[in-house]
């Protein structure tokens, strides 16, 4: 697990709503985790973690492109980004989701970026 991007309960959360997800169940999940490059405006809002690796990530990916995406990224690998400014990925700590996946995806798609 990558602990510099997210907490122990994140994690969690995480693996349960991926463990759900592979069930058939729960598929429009609430994000549980805002990750973000400080000096890159990109922002991944994920929502699940595949149980088969504890490493693959579900979520709502937003390059700053005008462009946002439902998809699939691995936490280690956002664990090696740095932006041009050699800012690291971070966490967001006050994050809270305030809507599901999908609508997120709805409103990010329809603006060009996420919008909270």
């Amino acid at each position: 697990m990558t602990q510099a991007l997210i907490t122990v309960e994140e994690h969690a959360q995480l693996l349960a709503n991926g463990q759900a997800r592979v069930a058939g169940q729960d598929t429009d999940l609430l994000p549980a985790v805002r990750l973000f490059t400080p000096d890159a405006h990109v922002t991944w809002l994920l929502a699940s973690l595949d149980p088969a690796d504890g490493d693959t990530a579900y979520g709502l990916i937003d390059l700053g492109l005008g462009m946002p995406e439902l998809g699939h990224v691995k936490l280690s690998d956002l664990a090696s980004i740095v932006g041009p400014r050699q800012q690291p990925v971070m966490r967001d700590r006050y994050f809270q989701a305030t809507r599901t996946l999908s609508d997120y995806a709805r409103l990010a798609k329809a603006n060009g970026s996420i919008i909270d």
